[in-house]
């Protein structure tokens, strides 16, 4: 969700307190301080200092340039908190995973930055691509984390061939004829877990081979939408070709969220997805 945007009593609240880079005590303090002080001595002072403050305020507060770096400070806490999210996640990745994923964050920028360079002003629809382009990313990187989290989990299992050769065995002894009825109920138990053992390895497999295939899938489309970016001059078309592969991600997000409550331990695959560009300050990290 955007920020919201400011109104014109939080420009006159942030003019009050603005300084300037390295001071630490806004000067509209000092000033207010030093007519409070003179007032002391001639209450004329107050006077002429509130109608200096009231002049000041409404000039700065209505100042564009000061009004754009007011707009941009919520703006620029949220990328600050996403790069943190995404440094979080990036750091339970393996060195090529994080490398994927900061390729295919990459190539999406790239994206934006050819439409700005071939155009003498700004295209209009550049921020919902961006959206729509960090909504592309962000999944990208919860398939990524999904995979680690399942090779994760199975990882630590017996392989299925010396699962297969335990319950083979297993089913041996229970065989035995001669063999006491509380052992082979005891066998017969242990047999029933290694198969269930089995059937999830197999589960895995399956949900493996499937996020493989969209990771493969959205590389594929972003590489697609970046040749349209370079050969075509009209954005609205872009941003229309965005929207449609993005509107095909639902089934996919819904997907990851299922599969944490079958692992656990993946609550950051569950936010919404974060602005494109929020993982610039970490791309070539680790």
């Amino acid at each position: 969700m955007a920020p919201k945007q400011p109104g014109f009593m939080d420009y006159i609240g942030a003019a009050f307190n603005a300084r300037p880079m390295g001071m630490f005590v806004a000067p509209n303090w000092v000033g207010l301080g030093a007519f409070g002080i003179l007032g002391l001595a001639n209450p004329g002072f107050w006077v002429l200092g509130a109608g200096l403050e009231l002049g000041y305020l409404l000039t700065l507060a209505t100042n564009r340039r000061f009004q754009r770096a007011i707009a941009a400070r919520p703006q620029a806490a949220s990328r600050d908190e996403w790069q943190q999210k995404i440094a979080g996640v990036l750091g339970r990745l393996n060195p090529e995973d994080r490398r994927t994923y900061q390729s295919l964050a990459a190539r999406c920028r790239s994206i934006l930055d050819l439409q700005r360079h071939s155009a003498s002003e700004a295209p209009l629809g550049l921020d919902a691509q961006a959206d729509s382009l960090g909504r592309l990313s962000w999944t990208f990187l919860r398939l990524l984390l999904a995979r680690r989290t399942i090779h994760n989990v199975i990882g630590e299992a017996s392989s299925d061939t010396s699962l297969g050769d335990r319950i083979a065995a297993l089913e041996r002894q229970q065989a035995d004829q001669n063999a006491p009825d509380e052992l082979r109920r005891s066998i017969g138990g242990q047999l029933d877990i290694l198969k269930q053992r089995v059937q999830q390895r197999q589960d895995a497999d399956r949900k493996l081979a499937f996020i493989d295939a969209e990771l493969g899938r959205i590389q594929q489309q972003v590489e697609l939408i970046r040749e349209q970016a370079a050969l075509s001059t009209d954005p609205e078309l872009l941003s229309r070709r965005i929207d449609e592969i993005t509107a095909t991600l639902g089934t996919t997000g819904q997907w990851i969220r299922d599969q944490q409550q079958v692992y656990g331990a993946m609550e950051d695959l569950l936010t919404e997805p974060p602005p494109l560009g929020a993982d610039a300050g970490i791309r070539e990290s680790q």
